[in-house]
């Protein structure tokens, strides 16, 4: 077997400040750090961190994986707008004399042609920004990250090589403009699923478990699983049904169907999201190992993807079929590798990197939380969201108490200090963040911190509950412009949101994942209320994903002539798609029956604004919803106004949304 690496994964650069800097990387054993930083200034800054400090948080999840979280404070603050090349070298600390290995020696990939390190751009000036969503490895087309990546060496090929100068607008750069290309994006944002935890190919539960043998993690003693013979994770991994049967190998209680339905996606989901997940990941261990393997093409080296003995024809024909997808996948992987190692990467959850419909409804919650078995499925997931993801976006959030417990927690999976990290991740109420950037980036968690019916416990909850709701009005205040990060689209597809609601009131939302913001009126009121308050920012930029399609409306608060004015911009999926032939349906039956005067429109509650959609150029003509895996472009002025809204797809193509004055009455 090839050996692996030092490093597993990274550099991940998560934030940048002009005296911060925050990184995160995952290596086969403990290593001393040494970064340097050259500005393009002739003086170069070295920082030695030595693994445990504050400014080099050490997690140890097995015996060959090893997390660092980097948070270096700079005496000097970093020019904007700059080129800043940076040097990470790693030290093993169990031998005497280590001998320093930089980024050549682990990733000879990671820099960009005519560059002699990676680097990235302070720009906490936003004139562009990436974004998207819902990115499944086993997908059978391309990856957004990996043309964003394309994206990135074509902007460096064509800015000068000592300062990629960022540009606000097409005058600024006549050269760029002309080939379309943008600023230098201030960050990367990851609007959900970053991960697919309920939805596992095959080929990639192998590796899966591979990678865990080979890094030596501990076996994880598994609770609420009596009378299967589940004791721990190595009876799991071995189990005849670990392969696209899991979901049998729940306990059996009185309220088993239900448990099935809300854990594993039910058995009837046909229309708006995956089919029943048969290869949920279920040990903390699994969850670790797959975001090595989705962020990176190191861990990959030498695994074993044979079908396992047990599987039967048709499942044998499935894993091929996944396998041949998963194959196009990791030939990308080292591109986005790169990609994290040069942009600042936002991050934040939706419910496909926990479990499909996490917290949908109180009845959920209730279900779900009651059973240790399915409360250590999601506990494990939301782990492994603070370890991967979590902890970059906002360091500060997270106290040594916690890190403390989070550490015994890895070191013996399945103990009491593993069910305490989870029972305080479940009631943790800070996994939103905001990032000083002009405009500013305001992240909200649309999982956890649910407005949950009073009605009926199966009723959708709200997205945010009152006090979250509060938070975020007075996070928004007093500026000018925001960029407003919604995993979910405030304001939707009418005709989808109207399906959902009938679900709903037939007592099935779990049938048609009814989660949009317009589900629950509480909710809905509080979030259109900020708004509309007087002194909200006179211009909102809203970014989601979520729905496996992209699309742009401007909106406009009727009866008011000074703004806000607000763009709701979704860009779904990084690698998956919605079913071409039903989004085509439900697109042209939106546009009939919510055409402009169609009094359809007065009974939803955005009644009070007028919604515009944009057209994708080069679609058919009338079509609103553009279908195919890419990564979404943001351009803004000085003011925070989107100029120009696109979609890098995985094919090739740049799509435009174009607003036709034509339309501009369209509600």
């Amino acid at each position: 077997m090839t050996d692996l690496p030092l490093v597993l994964a990274g550099p991940i650069l998560r934030r940048v400040e002009a005296q911060r800097l925050v990184l995160w990387l995952a290596t086969c054993e403990p290593v001393g750090v040494r970064i340097a930083l050259d500005c393009g200034d002739g003086r170069v800054t070295t920082h030695e961190l030595a693994p445990g400090t504050p400014q080099c948080r050490h997690l140890a999840a097995g015996a060959r994986l090893h997390y660092l979280l980097i948070e270096l404070a700079l005496e000097r603050a970093l020019p904007s707008g700059r080129w800043i090349g940076y040097t990470l070298a790693l030290a093993p600390t169990a031998v005497e004399a280590p001998a320093w290995q930089d980024w050549s020696a682990w990733a000879p990939g990671l820099c960009y042609p005519g560059r002699t390190t990676p680097g990235f751009v302070f720009a906490p000036e936003v004139a562009a920004l990436l974004h998207g969503s819902c990115r499944k490895p086993h997908h059978p087309g391309g990856d957004g990250l990996v043309e964003a990546d394309r994206l990135l060496q074509r902007c460096l090929a064509a800015a000068p090589p000592q300062a990629p100068a960022p540009t606000a607008t097409p005058a600024q750069d006549a050269a760029a403009a002309a080939d379309g290309l943008p600023a230098w994006p201030s960050a990367l944002v990851m609007c959900g699923d970053q991960v697919y935890a309920d939805d596992v190919a095959g080929p990639m539960l192998r590796a899966i478990h591979a990678l865990i043998a080979r890094l030596g993690l501990p076996v994880e003693r598994l609770t609420g699983t009596e009378g299967s013979g589940l004791t721990d994770a190595a009876a799991l991994y071995r189990h005849p049904a670990g392969y696209y049967r899991r979901e049998t190998l729940l306990p059996r209680h009185k309220r088993n169907y239900a448990l099935l339905e809300i854990l594993f996606g039910g058995v009837e989901k046909p229309v708006f999201t995956t089919d029943s997940a048969h290869n949920h990941l279920i040990t903390l261990a699994e969850v670790l190992a797959m975001y090595l393997l989705a962020w990176s093409p190191a861990p990959w080296q030498g695994l074993d993807l044979e079908p396992p003995a047990t599987l039967d024809a048709p499942a044998r024909a499935l894993y091929a079929r996944e396998r041949e997808a998963l194959a196009s996948f990791v030939a990308g992987l080292a591109a986005v590798r790169r990609l994290f190692a040069h942009l600042p990467v936002a991050m934040i959850f939706d419910d496909h990197d926990i479990t499909d419909d996490w917290n949908l409804s109180r009845e959920w919650e209730q279900i779900a939380y009651e059973h240790p078995f399915s409360k250590r499925v999601i506990g494990n997931a939301l782990l492994g969201y603070l370890v991967n993801q979590g902890w970059g976006n906002r360091p500060e959030a997270f106290d040594d108490a916690l890190f403390a417990l989070l550490q015994r927690s890895l070191d013996a999976p399945g103990g009491d200090a593993h069910d305490e990290c989870i029972e305080q991740l479940l009631r943790f109420e800070h996994w939103h963040y905001s990032w000083p950037t002009t405009p500013p980036l305001v992240v909200v968690d649309t999982r956890t911190r649910r407005w949950r019916a009073e009605t009926a416990a199966r009723q959708p909850s709200g997205l945010m509950d009152w006090e979250a709701l509060t938070d975020l009005q007075q996070a928004v205040r007093g500026h000018p412009a925001v960029l407003l990060v919604s995993p979910a689209p405030i304001f939707g597809v009418k005709l989808i949101e109207t399906l959902q609601r009938i679900f709903t009131w037939f007592g099935r939302p779990l049938l048609v994942d009814a989660e949009n913001w317009m589900a629950h009126r509480g909710a809905a009121h509080a979030m259109l209320n900020i708004f509309r308050h007087p002194k909200t920012p006179r211009h909102f930029v809203v970014l989601s994903g979520d729905v496996h399609y992209s699309f742009v409306y401007d909106v406009e608060l009727r009866g008011r002539e000074h703004g806000p004015d607000i763009w709701q911009i979704c860009s779904s999926g990084l690698r998956n798609e919605f079913p071409p032939r039903l989004l085509d349906v439900l697109d042209r039956a939106n546009r009939w029956l919510y055409a402009p005067r169609s009094p359809l429109n007065w009974l939803t509650r955005r009644r009070r604004m007028r919604v515009i959609p944009r057209k994708p150029e080069g679609t058919a003509h009338g079509r609103r919803l553009l279908n195919g895996s890419g990564v979404g472009l943001v351009e803004l002025d000085d003011e925070g106004v989107p100029w120009r809204i696109r979609q890098w797809l995985a094919d090739g193509r740049v799509t435009a949304f174009t607003r036709r004055e034509a339309e501009s009455r369209w509600d």
